[in-house]
């Protein structure tokens, strides 16, 4: 059997408090194969972009804990190398998009300046030949006019053209795992699909593995063979995006699947959405997560937490799924 791309086993993340730890990702476990896209979808505050800095050890030292079982790339257990060991596997071995690449981008260098400086720091090289690998990585994202590209600041460029230029610093080391945290957030349409195809053609013609994080289950469906649904730091459900689109299991998933608009249909169905909202993490209900927020809930939603057990390939954590 192959080894998985990235294997992630029990992960754990929680704040701490006065009063003990607050927990924001609660033993989550998943894996990802080589040339393969898998979503992880849910709304604002579930603890998608937490699993993300988690794996990439982006969290604060001080506040905030993490612990695992094991976090694997290509079967090397990234988890727990020693700080120096693990910058060196970071971008290298495994690597972010980040959401908000304004900010993500150093303002007072150049693209070519950064992208050269994260080649040379993972792969060595001469300049020439950190800059012959850098403008190679920006035209394999779509820029025509890379030596132009090359020599602006972040600032000169549009929304869409700043989340290429990361995509370009993201892959010149040519990693197995891409992490994407939100990559067409606030982007146009046409932005948006560029985006789309270049990570696209990054899973099939290098066989990335790829973690899409994102609220917008409509362009997990275009890119995602698997997708897993997230609420308060929980899986709820894992299944293929065939499954999952047609006939959802957890109540949580059915509800965010009727708040996507229905086009092309002489009526459309009306758009519903989940009455309340993602509790604080301070403030967790007991048992399901979602329980005060589910029609199909009862006592025992309310006492107990329901298991996942996705062995099949495909669960829900429900004691009642549809």
């Amino acid at each position: 059997m192959n080894t998985p791309a990235l294997k992630v086993k029990n992960l754990s993340v929680w704040l701490a408090s006065g009063s003990g730890r607050i927990p924001v990702v609660d033993g989550i476990s998943f894996s990802i194969n080589a040339g393969e896209a898998t979503g992880l979808v849910g709304e604002s505050g579930c603890g998608k972009t937490m699993t993300a800095k988690a794996i990439m050890g982006q969290l604060p030292v001080t506040g905030i804990g993490v612990s695992a079982d094991a976090i694997e790339v290509e079967g090397r257990d990234i988890y727990k190398l020693k700080a120096g060991q693990k910058r060196a596997v970071l971008g290298r071995d495994i690597a972010m998009i980040f959401q908000q690449p304004a900010t993500a981008l150093d303002p007072v260098f150049t693209l070519g300046q950064q992208i050269s400086a994260v080649y040379r720091r993972h792969c060595g090289g001469s300049r020439r030949q950190a800059r012959q690998t850098m403008l190679e990585a920006l035209r394999g994202v779509g820029f025509s006019q890379a030596e132009d590209i090359a020599g602006v600041y972040p600032h000169q460029l549009s929304g869409g053209m700043r989340q290429l230029a990361m995509i370009a610093m993201a892959t010149v080391c040519k990693p197995a795992v891409i992490i994407a945290d939100e990559p067409t957030t606030a982007l146009d349409n046409s932005s948006r699909a560029l985006i789309l195809q270049q990570l696209r053609q990054l899973q099939t013609s290098r066989q990335t593995a790829i973690l899409y994080i994102s609220h917008d289950l409509s362009v997990v469906r275009q890119t995602c063979r698997d997708v897993m649904v997230m609420y308060c730091g929980r899986i709820m459900e894992t299944a293929d995006c065939q499954s999952l689109f047609s006939h959802p299991r957890h109540p949580y998933s059915a509800g965010l699947l009727a708040c996507i608009p229905q086009l092309g249909k002489t009526r459309p169905a009306p758009i519903r959405s989940i009455p309340g909202q993602v509790p604080a993490a301070a403030d967790l209900p007991a048992g399901c997560h979602f329980a005060p927020r589910c029609d199909r809930a009862v006592a025992q939603c309310r006492e107990s937490v329901p298991e996942l057990d996705a062995s099949g390939g495909r669960g829900a954590a429900c004691f009642r799924p549809l």
